[in-house]
């Protein structure tokens, strides 16, 4: 006899599309510890070849590890948040951690000069991308820093191959 079905359950047809780009919609919550950037990029990696966007493989995986990284370090919580987002012909690198914004002028500004050095190799990435990065306060209920990355699939596609 079958079992019945749970009337409040919703019904969703099962989504057979193929993943493309306009799909990417991921969210990870990593743990802060010295191995999440890698399985970072390791997730990254597979979402974006899964999606057919292998053009932009350098430039995003270092993006997220970079972003990763940081916020691995700076993180007063057991964890971070990462999300992978493509709309527009561009592909957004975000990161939460929970440390929290100071509210003392000088700490607040020496935190942002070393999470700022600590971020100096996406900041090039980035403008070799035409793309951009920033941090400041996360909008989120739990408060903290938000870190993020936008880079646009035309220039990343071409990213190292030199300009000129």
């Amino acid at each position: 006899m079958p079992m019945p079905r749970c009337p409040l359950a919703p019904v969703f047809p099962a989504d057979f599309t193929a993943p493309m780009p306009e799909t990417v919609s991921y969210s990870l919550t990593l743990p802060a510890a010295l191995a999440s950037p890698a399985l970072a990029r390791a997730t990254a990696r597979a979402v974006l070849k899964a999606h057919d966007l292998h053009d932009m493989l350098d430039p995003a995986l270092q993006a997220v590890g970079e972003l990763t990284a940081v916020a691995a370090q700076f993180t007063e919580s057991a964890d971070f948040y990462l999300s992978l987002r493509y709309r527009a012909d561009t592909l957004r690198v975000i990161v939460y951690d929970n440390h929290p914004r100071h509210t003392q002028p000088h700490l607040a500004n020496a935190c942002d000069t070393r999470r700022r050095a600590a971020l100096r190799v996406l900041a090039c990435v980035c403008r070799a991308c035409d793309g951009d990065w920033g941090f400041g306060e996360s909008r989120e209920p739990g408060g903290g820093m938000r870190m993020w990355a936008r880079l646009p699939r035309e220039s990343a596609a071409t990213y190292g191959m030199g300009r000129g």
